[in-house]
């Protein structure tokens, strides 16, 4: 919006030529999320304490999270308010690349807010039906997937990029759909199972979320792309206001959910900023580069699947329990601990994705 504001503004002040620089309307989609979610946070979790929106915790959870019941929860819903509304203030709307990141985020976080909903404010303990939730989000993936396949304008935009091999590139044909929907529905439940502890998810978004911002940029930039040896995206590089608007409102957020967390995201914040990650990543071409610098995420949701797996077939569990943070709880590790050194390798993982850039 302002952004289109300013260029007409050009006619009468060159300096609003400022605003075409997407660099700029980047740092701005950032500082604007980061603001919103500071001035909105401390009235959204006094909002939720008044109407008992709390956390609820397992009794076959740790001991340390009885201590967390009652916790405003559903805290996502000011990260959503802050991204959308930065990304349509700073990017430029004619861009359907836009258009698609707002519709899975926000798709996504009603799915996720209808889940919170029910199970916290309802008093329905099973919240929405792991059926109509997995149902939902793959009406919305696929949807997502479909209209990219099908407003495609070159073929690099439906093509596999392998990371750190250079000249290698797979035509997926009508496959990309297939791919598209699995990374973001994926990425959206992985980034859920991850979020069990104060501030363990939101950090890793918003440092993944950065990085593709910068992949974002270069991919759209015809210069840096020959450069580097990448495919060069037309007008791909508009995705960077929307990462800059999930690195503000992470940050935001994560003022409030640092440890002891005043306010949880809950589904609403996981469901979407997940999803998000996964289609930035699809429209970058970079669904591989993805999974390495959300490891975390990957290894959180591995360890569900095997502990699963293991006790069908086996009767017997792998771990004390999954997701694999609780694990490490249960060996007595302290929750900070576990916190900043799942940060420590995602800041790893995230600069081995980064170099993929110009390792080939």
């Amino acid at each position: 919006m302002l952004y289109s504001l300013a260029i007409y503004l050009t006619q009468f002040y060159s300096g609003f030529n400022l605003f075409q620089y997407l660099t700029f309307r980047t740092i701005l989609g950032v500082l604007t999320a980061l603001l919103i979610s500071l001035l909105v946070g401390p009235k959204m979790i006094r909002y939720l304490s008044r109407y008992n929106i709390g956390q609820q915790v397992r009794d076959d959870g740790p001991a340390s999270h009885f201590s967390k019941a009652g916790t405003p929860t559903m805290g996502g819903a000011l990260i959503l308010v802050a991204i959308v509304v930065s990304t349509l203030l700073w990017s430029d709307l004619g861009s359907r690349f836009v258009w698609v990141t707002l519709f899975v985020t926000v798709g996504f976080g009603l799915v996720g807010w209808i889940d919170d909903y029910k199970k916290l404010a309802l008093g329905n303990s099973k919240g929405l039906s792991a059926r109509a939730k997995y149902f939902w989000q793959s009406v919305i993936g696929f949807t997502a997937a479909g209209i990219l396949y099908t407003t495609a304008h070159v073929p690099i935009e439906t093509q596999l990029i392998l990371p750190f091999i250079k000249n290698v590139i797979i035509d997926l044909g009508p496959g990309y759909i297939l791919l598209a929907y699995l990374v973001i529905v994926g990425s959206s439940n992985a980034v859920n199972l991850t979020d069990g502890l104060d501030g363990l998810a939101i950090l890793p978004t918003v440092l993944v979320g950065g990085a593709l911002g910068v992949f974002a940029y270069v991919t759209g930039h015809v210069n840096f792309a020959n450069y580097l040896g990448i495919p060069y995206v037309p007008g791909v590089g508009e995705i960077a206001v929307f990462c800059g608007a999930i690195v503000g409102a992470g940050l935001g957020f994560l003022w409030f959910n640092t440890y002891p967390a005043q306010v949880f995201m809950g589904d609403v914040g996981a469901l979407a900023l997940g999803a998000a990650l996964g289609v930035v990543a699809v429209i970058v071409r970079q669904e591989l580069v993805l999974a390495i610098m959300g490891g975390i995420f990957v290894v959180e949701t591995v360890s569900v699947v095997l502990q699963v797996a293991s006790y069908k077939l086996t009767g017997r569990r792998i771990f004390r329990m999954a997701p694999l943070h609780h694990h490490f709880e249960l060996k007595g590790w302290p929750e900070p601990r576990i916190i900043v050194r799942f940060w420590i390798i995602t800041v790893i993982l995230v600069l081995i994705g980064l170099a993929s850039l110009k390792v080939r």
